[in-house]
C-alpha cells in the first residue's frame, strides 16, 4: 500500500530518462504511484525499482512505442480502465532542428506522430474519467519554441503551439469540472534530443540559456502547485506572457468580419 494513495497514480510518458525521469522521482517523493512509459525497457525497470525502495510507492512500467498503433492503444486502455490514474503528464517528444529541404520528410512525419497525435490521444483517453471522478490533472510539455518563428523550427515549433493551442482550449473546457491543465515551455534543457538529424546541438547553444533538467521539472511543479495553466520556468515576469495573451485577445473582434479590410481595397 503507498504511503499516500489518495494522490492516486500519475502515467508518465518518456520516462525513461531527462525530464520524463525527473517528473517520476518529484511524485513518487510526494507520494503518487508511478505509471512509466517509454521505449527503453531496462532503464524504466532501474528507475522504478530506485523509486519503489525509496519512496514506497508502487511503480509500474509499460514499454511502448507512441508512433506504434499497438503500443498506444495498450497506454490509452491504461488510461481509460484505470481508475486510480488522477494524472496524465505528456511528456515523451522529439525535436528535429534542421532545415525543412534538408530534411527526410519521414523525421518529421514521426515528430508531428508523436508530439502531437499521442498525446492528443492519450489525453482523450484519460479525460473522461478525470472528469467522471471529479478530479485529476492533465500536464503537456511544450516549449519555447512554439514562440519562435525562426529558420530551423518549422515542424517542432509548430508541434509545440498545438500542445499550447490545445491545452488552453481544454482548460477552457474543463473549468469547474475539477480537472487541472497545465501547459510547460521550458526553453533549452540539458536532456537527449538535442543532435537529431544533424540538427542544433546542446554544445552550440549559449550556456547562460540551458537550464538544467532537475530546476526545470521543479519550477513547472511549483506552478503546478500555483494554478497556473502556462508555465515557463525561464520567464522572469509573467506580466510578459499576460501581455502576449492580451494582445492576442484584442484582435478577436477584428479577425473574422463580413467583409475584407479596406486596406486591400476589393470592396465596392
Amino acid at each position: 500500500m503507498s504511503k499516500q494513495a489518495s494522490l492516486g497514480t500519475a502515467l508518465i510518458t518518456g520516462a525513461s530518462s531527462g525530464i520524463g525521469a525527473v517528473y517520476a522521482d518529484r511524485l513518487a517523493k510526494r507520494g503518487y504511484d508511478l505509471i512509466l512509459v517509454a521505449r527503453r525497457v531496462d532503464a524504466l525497470k532501474k528507475l522504478a525499482e530506485e523509486l519503489s525502495a525509496r519512496d514506497g510507492v508502487r511503480v509500474q512500467t509499460v514499454q511502448a512505442d507512441l508512433i506504434d498503433a499497438q503500443d498506444i492503444a495498450k497506454v490509452e486502455k491504461l488510461l481509460r480502465d484505470d481508475a486510480s490514474i488522477t494524472m496524465l503528464v505528456n511528456n515523451a517528444g522529439t525535436a528535429t532542428l534542421a532545415p525543412f529541404a534538408q530534411t527526410d520528410i519521414a523525421a518529421f512525419q514521426r515528430e508531428i506522430e508523436l508530439n502531437i497525435t499521442a498525446p492528443t490521444r492519450l489525453a482523450r483517453a484519460v479525460l473522461p474519467g478525470l472528469l467522471a471522478r471529479g478530479k485529476g490533472a492533465i500536464i503537456n510539455i511544450a516549449s519555447v519554441m512554439s514562440q519562435m518563428v525562426q529558420p530551423g523550427n518549422t515542424v517542432y515549433g509548430g508541434t509545440k503551439a498545438y500542445l499550447l493551442h490545445f491545452s488552453q482550449a481544454l482548460a477552457q473546457e474543463t473549468t469547474g469540472a475539477g480537472v487541472q491543465v497545465q501547459v510547460v515551455l521550458p526553453g533549452a534543457t540539458r536532456t537527449e534530443i538535442w543532435g537529431k538529424q544533424g540538427g542544433t546541438t546542446l554544445e552550440s547553444l549559449p550556456a547562460e540559456i540551458v537550464m538544467e533538467t532537475d530546476d526545470m521539472v521543479d519550477a513547472s511543479l511549483a506552478g503546478f502547485d500555483q494554478g497556473e495553466l502556462v508555465t515557463i520556468p525561464a520567464l522572469p515576469d509573467v506580466g510578459d506572457w499576460q501581455r502576449l495573451v492580451d494582445a492576442r485577445t484584442a484582435l478577436l473582434p477584428n479577425l473574422s468580419k463580413n467583409k475584407s479590410a479596406a486596406r486591400y481595397g476589393v470592396n465596392s
